[in-house]
């Protein structure tokens, strides 16, 4: 089992970060994301949650070997479930792959938050379990470094990607 945590803070208010994040795909640094498909959206009249369910398809370029090991191509599915509270300025992200999770699982949480000390700032966390299946136990560890060092790759990406969203976003509000 592999862990991942990264914080950020972004420059911009909780209230523009979150509504950004909607348009957060396609975006030029993240090629890997091919269509996200929004499933479900609700809102809950008395708490106000919004809470949205998509599938995201993705590309990754595996290695042929890995290929080979796990039997799979390139297309991944990954299911998210989103929970927006604007009481507490809070967007929560959770994922998980569904392509081939009983041989390697991603669990991911992402939250998007109103910086406590300056209103005009967002906190970024985000954390992921990495971990292959029994049944791929020998190769377990080789695999489950690779997709480690994948999601470190795509994560800083992913930021690089919303930094360039976010600043077309504020341009398209001017």
């Amino acid at each position: 089992m592999k862990w991942f945590k990264s914080n950020h803070e972004f420059h911009y208010e909780w209230s523009l970060v979150s509504a950004a994040n909607w348009q957060k795909y396609p975006n030029e640094s993240c090629t890997h994301v091919a269509h996200v498909d929004v499933l479900s959206r609700t809102i809950d009249p008395e708490t106000g949650l919004l809470t949205t369910e998509r599938l995201i398809t993705v590309k990754q370029n595996i290695p042929t070997l890995i290929k080979k090991i796990l039997g799979s191509d390139s297309t991944q599915y990954v299911r998210e479930v989103s929970t927006i509270d604007p009481r507490t300025k809070t967007l929560t992200m959770q994922s998980v792959n569904l392509t081939m999770s009983n041989l390697l699982k991603v669990e991911e949480t992402i939250v998007y938050r109103e910086h406590p000390d300056d209103q005009l700032k967002t906190l970024f966390t985000q954390q992921a379990i990495i971990s292959a299946g029994n049944l791929v136990s020998v190769w377990s560890n080789m695999l489950e470094e690779f997709s480690l060092q994948r999601f470190k790759q795509n994560a800083d990406v992913g930021r690089i990607g919303f930094n360039k969203v976010l600043e077309r976003f504020v341009g398209m509000q001017s």
